[in-house]
């Protein structure tokens, strides 16, 4: 109670998380409305269309989370040069990490056109699945690299602590994206339907208006983000092997986690098409729900770095503790939302079947219940470990946990135990607890403070 009242009796730690978090949890916000939108729009076409559209995005979320690991593992140097003053190590940073971010990118868009089916497959072998998920895949791939680029952009830029831009970007290209979807999936304004292709097509639109906000506000607001091409592109060694120590293990990170959320995904498959249906569901209304949590650890990275980087370690830790402890209030509050109004979810996803709602309806019990302890974790490893350089460390406490832990534990309920989707989940989600059991004793030692800029 003591660390409670002393966090919010003190009105510059409550500026910095207003001014940081909140404009990304409203981004966010506006993401997972958008894909709750998009769900609401194709479920209207049927369990298969919607089954088939949420393992197809698995494809996506892959990428984007390898993206993510780019963008959040360069963001801990972003924004502790930011708070050295040391622009040119802004714009390093911000280069390595758009170029590699185009390569990901583009190595998913080539795999997305030339072997739709096979990564199809991959999740489901339903006949009826499959067609919807193959023609969503060969039009949504033409989005990934703008999406990913985007991502890079809006990451750093609230890594130097502009968080409006990125959300200004979102909320426009969010009625754009809106107004597609309704212009492509049920053919109005003279074109034809296209359902689940249409779907894909206004997801490309509104990828394109995102940029070009972005593009506009960089090239009218120049700052450390802007420069010539030579100020963004490196041959220094010396910055190339701190950049990899630093943002290497976050990508590897992201990318065997998020390999292993696919695994997870296989492993729920196996209890059938509306254990799947229901699954998409959940995942979509969780997102909203976590929206906030992902506002506190990204303005927790932020805070960190800056701190950090201006060689203020002491103040680093104490609000970096004081956010861990707020994400987790957070996530009680939340969960309990959840569990309450379970049932008035269904209003968006009027067309699925009473199976689907009912298996939804326990998932959304389950997700309520452990969503503290995710919200908890968000902060502790993209926050706390990644904004103070302790990169190495998240890396090997994430990985272990999901495929010694999680990845085992999923497919002993769905295919030895061959339990309920609800049950099925939380067996996955041990892995979330022995994360934040293993993981708080170092947030206690401060071994996690490193500065990146000496």
């Amino acid at each position: 109670m003591k660390n409670l009242r002393a966090m919010f009796n003190d009105k510059r730690f409550l500026k910095l998380v207003y001014s940081l978090a909140v404009p990304v949890a409203l981004q966010n916000l506006l993401a997972s409305v958008l894909n709750t939108l998009d769900t609401t729009m194709i479920s209207s076409l049927g369990d298969y269309a919607i089954s088939a559209v949420g393992l197809a995005n698995q494809i996506f979320f892959f990428m984007t989370l390898i993206c993510f690991g780019i963008a959040t593992g360069t963001s801990a140097m972003i924004a502790q040069f930011y708070g050295k003053e040391d622009y040119q190590g802004v714009r390093k940073s911000h280069g390595m990490a758009l170029i590699l971010a185009v390569i990901v990118s583009s190595v998913f868009t080539v795999l997305a056109l030339l072997i739709p089916e096979q990564l199809m497959k991959i999740f489901t072998q339903d006949p009826n699945v499959i067609p919807y998920g193959v023609t969503y895949l060969r039009v949504v791939s033409f989005s990934y690299i703008l999406t990913a680029v985007n991502f890079i952009y809006s990451v750093s830029m609230r890594s130097i602590g502009n968080a409006k831009t990125p959300l200004v970007a979102s909320t426009i290209a969010f009625f754009g994206n809106a107004f597609f979807n309704y212009v492509f999936i049920f053919g109005k304004l003279g074109f034809p339907a296209m359902g689940v292709a249409g779907g894909a097509l206004g997801t490309i639109f509104a990828r394109i208006l995102e940029f070009a906000v972005l593009y506009i506000a960089l090239k009218k607001h120049r700052g450390p983000l802007t420069g010539k091409l030579k100020d963004f592109v490196t041959f220094d060694s010396h910055f190339k092997k701190m950049y990899i120590m630093t943002a290497g293990p976050v990508i590897i990170n992201e990318t065997f986690w998020s390999l292993g959320q696919i695994v997870y995904q296989i492993a729920y498959a196996k209890l059938g098409t509306r254990s799947v249906t229901a699954l998409q569901i959940g995942m979509t209304v969780q997102n909203i729900f976590f929206v906030l949590a992902r506002g506190l650890a990204g303005a927790c990275t932020v805070i960190v770095g800056n701190y950090i980087g201006a060689g203020d370690e002491e103040k680093a830790y104490k609000y970096g503790t004081w956010l861990l402890q707020l994400s987790a209030l957070t996530g009680v509050i939340l969960g309990a939302l959840m569990i309450i109004f379970r049932d008035t979810f269904f209003v968006m996803f009027p067309n699925i079947t009473a199976e689907s709602k009912a298996i939804a309806s326990n998932l959304f019990i389950a997700m309520g219940l452990i969503l503290f302890v995710k919200t908890h974790n968000s902060t502790l490893v993209v926050g706390i470990f990644r904004g103070g350089g302790d990169t190495r460390y998240s890396m090997l406490l994430e990985m272990s946990c999901v495929w010694l832990i999680g990845v085992p534990m999923s497919f002993l309920g769905s295919v030895v135990f061959k339990l309920p989707l609800h049950f099925v989940y939380l067996m996955a989600c041990c892995e979330e607890v022995a994360k934040a059991c293993i993981g708080l004793p170092r947030v206690i030692s401060k071994k996690w403070i490193k500065n990146l800029t000496d």
